[in-house]
């Protein structure tokens, strides 16, 4: 419940236009070409790592390795696992409660932060974007900029509150075209130069520490396909319906391993699921691992059967970028870089027939597998690759101080 000096706060941001501190002046310099000195802070609030974790943390570790041109802060709730994988970079991480409008205490800490400087605060939801507004009003800061990146395909809510934030967000990213027009066609009043689309990407690990064997690990005899799904367990990305396409095949010519942490209730019903058709020796859940890539370019292949429409598809990204075949669904952003039968097997979203003969195909064609992901890794090269989605990130940044 959100008490009266809550509300006084609130109210006073509603009303920016009779405020002097709210009317945002941009940055002078001295020479069109000069960039602005920024503080970039990654606002997250997920269980769990996920999407945007990844983006975050790529966008970070790119930064640095960029010669540490910007200052970088994740700001985060206090998530152990999400914590130690940032402070992995050696950058500040800030740990609040980030429960939107009914917690004020985030936005007057993080108000104190941001009290001088360029700073842009970098958001990857709504209730994190409210966080980050508010502050950018308490802190009477005119250089203070909210970027939002869409990692969802959804209309714009219609509510009160959800209008007063979005008006307040100086600009959004969408990762995809379906992104992009699902909102913009919903949005009313909306100015359109304050959003774009950037494809999301993803930063190659360059060493491989090769400590890690999946098949010596999981007893993976070498003439079995090695399988892999990462990502959330969770019914949107079609866990459920790959469990079930996986019982009909051949037991003797796989093993798929399931990367990634999910919700206790389902990732335990699928262990059920495991249980009861006899499929213990050919399916491992190794939970969370942080060295991702070692183990995605061992696997022969890779299956993400999202039921729901993924905004862009990083996990579909890494497989290209590591040259391998993968499934995928065509209800999504992965339909407007991945073409079936060229650069990946398209499938309907929770048909776990045709999944199941998709999955079979690959098994028994090494020539596909190979030429598949052959393509796929060139598509990525020429349009994906994370050097063309960084510059654009960071020209959308020092953009925001120039217009």
């Amino acid at each position: 419940m959100v008490m009266l000096w809550q509300k006084t706060i609130i109210f006073a941001m509603i009303r920016r236009d009779s405020l002097k501190f709210y009317q945002k002046k941009p940055t002078e310099f001295t020479s069109t070409d000069m960039k602005p000195a920024l503080n970039i802070y990654h606002i997250l609030s997920d269980k769990q790592w996920s999407g945007p974790e990844q983006y975050a943390y790529d966008l970070i570790a790119q930064i640095k390795d960029d010669g540490n041109k910007y200052y970088t802060e994740v700001v985060t709730q206090n998530r152990p696992k999400i914590i130690e994988h940032f402070r992995s970079l050696e950058v500040p991480v800030s740990i609040l409660p980030l429960k939107s409008l009914s917690d004020l205490d985030s936005s007057l800490r993080l108000a104190r932060q941001i009290k001088r400087g360029n700073n842009i605060l970098h958001v990857h939801n709504m209730k994190d974007a409210a966080t980050a507004v508010l502050a950018c009003h308490i802190s009477e800061n005119p250089n203070n900029r909210v970027v939002l990146t869409s990692h969802s395909v959804e209309k714009p809510k219609t509510s009160f509150w959800y209008r007063r934030i979005l008006r307040d967000i100086d600009h959004i990213i969408f990762s995809s075209r379906i992104s992009y027009n699902e909102f913009i066609d919903h949005a009313k009043r909306f100015d359109r130069s304050r959003a774009s689309v950037i494809n999301d990407s993803i930063r190659p690990m360059l060493n491989y520490a090769e400590t890690y064997d999946l098949r010596r690990t999981c007893e993976i005899d070498a003439d079995k396909a090695l399988i892999l799904f990462h990502g959330r367990v969770c019914k949107e990305k079609g866990v459920d319906v790959l469990l079930r396409a996986i019982t009909q095949l051949d037991k003797s010519t796989y093993h798929l391993a399931i990367i990634g942490d999910g919700d206790k209730r389902f990732v335990k019903r699928l262990r059920s699921f495991i249980e009861a058709n006899q499929l213990e020796h050919n399916i491992t859940m190794l939970g969370y691992q942080p060295n991702l890539q070692e183990l995605l370019v061992q696997a022969d292949f890779g299956v993400l059967p999202a039921a729901w429409r993924e905004p862009f598809g990083i996990s579909n990204l890494e497989y290209m970028m590591l040259g391998k075949a993968h499934i995928a669904t065509n209800n999504g952003g992965q339909v407007e870089y991945l073409q079936n039968e060229k650069n990946a097997l398209l499938v309907n979203p929770s048909d776990f027939s045709e999944l199941a003969a998709a999955i079979k195909r690959l098994i028994d064609d090494p020539a596909l597998r190979h030429n598949i992901g052959a393509q796929a890794q060139a598509d990525f090269n020429s349009r994906l690759s994370y050097e063309h989605f960084y510059s654009q990130i960071i020209d959308l940044y020092t953009g925001l101080y120039t217009k």
